[in-house]
C-alpha cells in the first residue's frame, strides 16, 4: 500500500473571515478559509483549497492586477506570497502588527498595507527573481486611529486611506508638488470604505453609520506636477511623513520648506508659481435607510464603470446605488446575520457576499436578482462522516444538526437536509448509496432519499434517548442505533419502519457500533469495557462477548470480515478475531497522538496526552492498515500485521485553534495568571462584552473561545485513492499524489523511454505496455495505450499477463476519469474484464479499490452525458415545438392572404359585371 497522501481539499467550509476576491477574469470567487485559501470556480462549478496555509488564521488577501500573485496575511501579520499559478509559497515575510487590508496599484508596480494608523507603500515583487521580495518604498503617517481601507487611482498616481478616527487621507504616490497628502471628515464614524471616481481624483468615502459623502477635486490626475529631483526632503520625523498639526489642505507654509536651500531657474520659479495645491470640497451628502439596523453598516465596494456602489449590513441587507446621484437600484436581505465582505467582479454583474458567523458565500447576479453560487459550512463543528459506496459523495453530520452530502469531484454540497433538531452523532450510506441514515441526540434516527431529497423514514424509541452510535447492515433492510442514556441498542426495519427489538446488555453507554461486511452479525462497544457480538439471524442474542482493558470507544470490521479492531480509552487499538473471540495483536498509539497543550491547561502537554485516545478508526480497502485519530492534531496509519506506525499526518497548524502548542508560552503568563483567562471578547466588531452603564453594545452573556484542535471521524474512500477526516477546521481531504513519485516495477537497464518508442514504431503492441508499466510514469503509460490501434485492444488484453491486468485496469480507471477518450478506455475496460474476469473474480478482495474506481469513474460519465443528453433532449422538443407554433402561424397568415385574394377577385368580377351593365 502506498502512502504518499497529500492534503488535496478542504470542503465542509466555505468562507470564514477576511475580505472576499474575485479572479483577473471574474469567473472564480477566492475566499479566505481559516489558515487556507480556496478558489471557487463559478464557471465549472468547482472548488479547489491551495496546498498553502498559514499559522494563525488569515485576516486579508491582496490580488495583484493581474491574477498571479496574492498576498495573504494572518492575524498577527505574517505574510505569505503565493503564486496562483503554480500554487507555490514564493516569499514569507512578517509585518510584525495585524494588517487591516492590502490593495495593489492598478499598474501592479506597487502595493499598500495598512497597519495601525501607518500606511506602507511597498515595491511590488516582478518576474525577475529577486532576494527580498517584499521592498519597502514609503510610510505615510497621517490618521490618528487604525486604517480601516484603501483605494488606488486608475493611473496608480495617488492612493487614498481610511481610518477609525472618522478621517479619510489622499496620499500621493510619487512626490507630486501640489499634492503631498490631504486629509478630509464630515463623518462620524469609522470609515468603512473609500473609493475614487474612474480617470479622476474624485472621492466617495462611506462611515458605519450609513453615510455617504461625495468629495470633488478642483485638480484632475494630469494636472498632478511632479517634484524636481534635487529639492530637499521636508525636515520631518520618519521617512515621508505626511503631519501637520492643522487638518485639511496642506498650508502654505509647507511649500516654503520644501523648496528652502535649492536655488532655482527664473522657469521652475515660474512653474511652482502657477501650479496650484489639489482641494477638495463636499459635493453632497447621503443617507442610508435608518430603521432597524440599517445604520450599521460593515462591509462597502465600488465598481468604477458602471459606478455602482454595493454596501452590507449588519442585518445581512445589501444596497445597490448608482452613483453620484444615490439612485437606489435594488436592496435585498440575504441572510440573518452581518455581512462581514463585499466584493465585485470585473465585469459589474455578480457581487460576492461573505457571512463569517454562519461561514455563508453568496455570488449574487443582480441583472438577473438570481443566484449564481449558494454555499454554506456547517454552522458549529463536524461530527461524523461517510462516503457513498462508489466515493463519488461524502455525507456529513454537524452539531448544527444538519446533514450535508457533497460531491468528491467539484468539492461542493449539493443537498442539506435539516430534519434533525439537535447535534447528529453519525451518518452513514446504505449498500446502494442512495439512502443516507443519520443518528442524532434529538432522539431520532433518520433516513434521508438522494432520488427525491426527502427523509422518507424516521425512527424512534419508545421511550425518549439520545443515539449517539448508528449502523446500517450489508442489505439496507436493518438500522441499529445505541443510546448513551439508557445503554440499550434499538433495532428497526428499513423496510416497515418499525421497531423491531431492543438489546439489552451493555452497562454503560454504547459508544460505536459496526455490521460485518459479510454476515448479519453486529459488534457494539461499550464504556463498560465490552464488545459484544449479535446475532442477528438467531432471534437477536449475544453470541461472543470480549473483554477490553479500558472502556471502549470504536469499533470496526476489517473489510472481509476476518478481523474486527478496537480502540480504547488507554490510548490502544486491540485486534481481535471474531470466530474464535481471542485478541490477536494490539498497537499503543498513546505516544503517537502527541497532544498540544491548551492557553489554560496548569499541566504539561505530556501529562494531558496521557488521558486522550483514539475515537475513530477505519481499515484501509485492502486491510492491511488502519487509520487511528482522535483528541488531536495528528492522524496516524499503523501497519496492522506488523503492529508499526507507517506514517503520521498533522492535520492543521493552525496556531488560531487551542491544544496546538507543545509548550507554555512564557509571554502570556503574568503573575496573576495566564492572560488566556481573561476574556477578551467575540472580536467581531460588536463592541465590549461587559457593558458599563448606559453602554447599549455588548452582551454580558456572549464569550470568546479558542477551539481545540481534534479529529471527530475518519474514512478511506472506496477507491482507496484517499481518505478524508472531519475536523475542528473542516472536511480534510487526502489524496495520494501519484504526480511526484516514481515507482517503478521490476525495472532493469533494458526499460527506458527509447526502447518503449522503439517498441511502438515496430508495432509490438504488447511488449510496449509492459515496458511501459515497469517503468510505471503515467505520460509515458498514456503514450502507448493510446498508441494502440483501437481494433487491436481485445488481442492485446487476451495475451496481457495476469500480473498486468490489475496494472492496466487500474490505470484505465485512473484515465478514464479525466480522460475524454471514452470509447476508447471503455473498450479498454470491457476487454480486461470479460477476458480476465474469472480470474479477477477469485482477487475479489484485493482488487476491489480498481473496481470501484472504475465504477466511479463510469457512474462520473453516465450522469454528465445523461444530463447532456436530456439538456438536447429538451432543446431539441423546444426547437420542434416552436417551429410547429411558426408553422401553424404561417399556414394561418397563408389562410388568410388566400380569403383576401378571394375576396378581392370576387369585387373586382362584380365591379367588371357592372361595368359591363353601364357600357350596355
Amino acid at each position: 500500500m502506498k502512502f504518499s497522501y497529500r492534503f488535496s481539499n478542504l470542503l465542509g467550509a466555505v468562507y470564514r473571515q477576511g475580505n472576499l476576491n474575485f479572479s483577473k477574469d471574474g469567473n472564480a470567487v477566492i475566499s479566505p478559509v481559516g489558515n487556507r485559501v480556496s478558489v471557487f470556480d463559478l464557471k465549472n462549478n468547482t472548488s479547489e483549497t491551495l496546498p498553502v496555509s498559514t499559522t494563525k488564521n488569515i485576516t486579508c488577501v491582496g490580488l495583484s492586477p493581474d491574477g498571479n500573485l496574492a498576498i495573504v496575511v494572518d492575524e498577527d501579520g505574517a505574510a505569505l506570497l503565493i503564486s496562483l499559478v503554480t500554487r507555490a509559497v514564493l516569499h514569507h515575510f512578517h509585518f510584525h502588527k495585524p494588517v487591516n487590508s492590502i490593495r495593489f496599484s492598478p499598474d501592479g508596480r506597487k502595493f499598500v498595507v495598512t497597519k495601525e494608523n501607518v500606511a506602507l507603500m511597498y515595491h511590488a515583487p516582478g518576474k525577475q527573481r529577486e532576494f527580498n521580495a517584499f521592498v519597502l518604498d514609503k510610510s505615510y503617517y497621517g490618521p490618528y486611529d487604525e486604517t480601516t481601507c484603501i483605494d488606488w487611482t486608475d493611473d496608480s498616481k495617488c492612493f487614498v486611506v481610511g481610518s477609525k478616527d472618522m478621517s479619510t487621507w489622499v496620499f500621493g504616490a510619487e512626490r507630486w508638488s501640489n499634492l503631498i497628502y490631504y486629509s478630509l471628515g464630515g463623518h462620524k464614524d469609522v470609515i468603512m470604505g473609500c473609493f475614487f471616481e474612474k480617470d479622476s481624483l474624485d472621492l466617495y468615502t462611506v462611515s458605519q453609520d450609513g453615510t455617504l459623502c461625495v468629495w470633488e477635486s478642483d485638480t484632475e490626475l494630469d494636472g498632478l506636477v511632479l517634484r524636481s529631483r534635487d529639492t530637499p526632503k521636508p525636515q520631518r520625523k520618519g521617512e515621508e511623513e505626511e503631519e501637520d498639526d492643522d487638518e485639511g489642505e496642506k498650508a502654505e507654509g509647507e511649500e516654503g520648506e520644501v523648496i528652502r536651500g535649492k536655488v532655482e531657474t527664473p522657469k521652475e520659479k515660474k512653474k511652482m508659481k502657477n501650479t496650484k495645491n489639489v482641494r477638495y470640497k463636499q459635493r453632497s451628502k447621503h443617507f442610508f435607510n435608518k430603521e432597524g439596523d440599517f445604520n450599521n453598516l460593515t462591509a462597502a465596494a465600488y465598481h468604477k464603470p458602471t459606478h455602482i456602489l454595493v454596501t452590507g449590513f449588519a442585518s445581512g441587507v445589501f444596497h445597490l446605488h448608482e452613483l453620484p446621484e444615490f439612485n437606489l437600484i435594488h436592496s435585498l436581505s440575504i441572510s440573518d446575520q452581518r455581512i462581514s465582505s463585499v466584493a465585485i467582479n470585473s465585469s459589474g454583474d455578480w457581487i460576492g457576499f461573505g457571512c463569517s458567523r454562519m461561514g455563508q458565500l453568496l455570488v449574487w447576479e443582480w441583472q438577473s436578482e438570481s443566484y449564481v453560487f449558494k454555499q454554506q459550512g456547517h454552522f458549529n463543528n463536524m461530527a461524523s462522516l461517510a462516503y457513498s459506496p462508489d466515493g463519488q459523495y461524502v455525507v456529513t453530520g454537524g452539531d448544527d444538526g444538519k446533514v450535508k452530502v457533497w460531491n468528491t469531484n467539484s468539492g461542493l454540497c449539493f443537498v442539506t437536509f435539516t430534519e434533525h433538531t439537535s447535534s447528529i452523532t453519525n451518518v452513514t450510506f446504505t449498500s446502494s448509496g442512495f439512502v443516507i441514515v443519520s443518528a442524532s441526540l434529538d432522539g431520532t434516527v433518520r433516513a434521508f432519499d438522494l432520488h427525491r431529497y426527502r427523509n422518507f423514514r424516521t425512527f424512534t424509541s419508545p421511550r425518549p434517548a439520545q443515539f449517539s452510535s448508528l449502523a446500517v447492515d450489508v442489505s439496507g433492510e436493518l438500522v441499529t442505533a445505541g443510546a448513551q442514556d439508557s445503554f440499550e441498542i434499538f433495532l428497526w426495519s428499513m423496510q416497515t419502519g418499525r421497531l423491531l427489538e431492543v438489546l439489552s446488555g451493555h452497562e454503560g453507554p454504547v459508544s460505536c457500533l459496526c455490521f460485518s461486511p459479510v454476515q448479519s452479525i453486529l459488534a457494539s462497544v461499550s464504556w463498560d469495557r465490552t464488545v459484544r457480538l449479535w446475532d442477528m439471524l438467531d432471534s437477536w442474542q449475544v453470541k461472543e462477548t470480549l473483554r477490553l482493558t479500558s472502556d471502549g470507544l470504536s469499533v470496526t470490521y476489517r473489510p472481509d470480515g476476518q478481523e474486527l479492531a478496537v480502540a480504547t480509552l488507554n490510548g490502544e487499538i486491540s485486534f481481535w478475531d471474531p470466530h474464535t473471540a481471542t485478541q490477536t495483536r494490539s498497537v499503543a498509539g498513546r505516544h503517537d497522538l502527541e497532544t498540544g497543550r491548551k492557553e489554560t491547561d496548569k499541566i504539561t502537554a505530556k501529562q494531558s496526552a496521557k488521558g486522550k485516545a483514539f475515537t475513530s478508526l477505519c481499515y484501509s480497502a485492502d486491510g492491511e492498515s488502519i487509520l487511528a485519530g482522535g483528541h488531536s492534531k495528528f492522524v496516524c496509519i499503523y501497519n496492522v500485521k506488523e503492529q508499526i506506525l507507517m506514517k503520521k499526518f498533522e492535520i492543521s497548524c493552525n496556531l488560531s485553534f487551542d491544544a496546538m502548542e507543545e509548550f507554555l508560552d512564557r509571554r502570556k503568563m503574568t503573575e496573576f495568571g495566564s492572560l488566556a483567562l481573561v476574556d477578551e471578547g467575540a472580536g467581531d466588531g460588536d463592541g465590549v462584552n461587559i457593558s458599563l452603564p448606559g453602554v447599549r453594545k455588548g452582551d454580558m452573556s456572549s464569550r470568546h473561545f479558542k477551539p481545540e484542535i481534534r479529529v471527530t471521524s475518519l474514512r478511506f474512500s472506496p477507491t482507496g485513492r484517499s481518505w478524508a477526516a472531519t475536523t475542528t477546521e473542516g472536511l480534510l481531504v487526502y489524496s495520494l499524489d501519484g504526480s511526484l513519485v516514481f515507482d517503478p516495477y521490476d525495472l532493469d537497464l533494458d526499460v527506458t523511454p527509447a526502447s518503449i518508442r522503439k517498441q511502438l514504431r515496430l508495432q509490438e503492441w504488447l511488449s510496449a505496455i509492459i515496458l511501459a508499466f515497469r517503468l510505471n510514469e503515467k505520460a509515458l503509460k498514456q503514450e502507448v495505450l493510446e498508441t494502440v490501434p483501437h481494433e487491436q485492444i481485445p488481442v492485446i488484453c487476451g495475451s496481457l499477463p495476469d500480473i498486468y491486468v490489475e496494472k492496466l485496469l487500474g490505470f484505465v480507471a485512473a484515465s478514464l476519469e479525466k480522460s475524454s477518450h471514452l470509447q476508447f478506455y471503455m473498450t479498454w475496460a470491457q476487454s480486461l474484464l470479460m477476458l480476465h474476469g474469472q480470474k479477477l473474480k477469485n482477487r475479489s478482495g484485493t482488487i476491489l479499490p480498481t473496481l470501484q474506481a472504475l465504477q466511479k469513474s463510469i457512474q462520473r460519465h453516465f450522469d454528465s452525458l445523461s444530463k447532456l443528453c436530456d439538456f438536447n433532449m429538451y432543446n431539441i422538443r423546444y426547437a420542434e415545438a416552436l417551429s410547429k407554433q411558426r408553422g401553424m402561424k404561417r399556414a394561418a397568415e397563408e389562410e388568410e392572404e388566400e380569403e383576401e385574394e378571394e375576396e378581392l377577385s370576387e369585387n373586382m368580377s362584380v365591379a367588371s359585371l357592372e361595368d359591363a351593365e353601364m357600357i350596355l
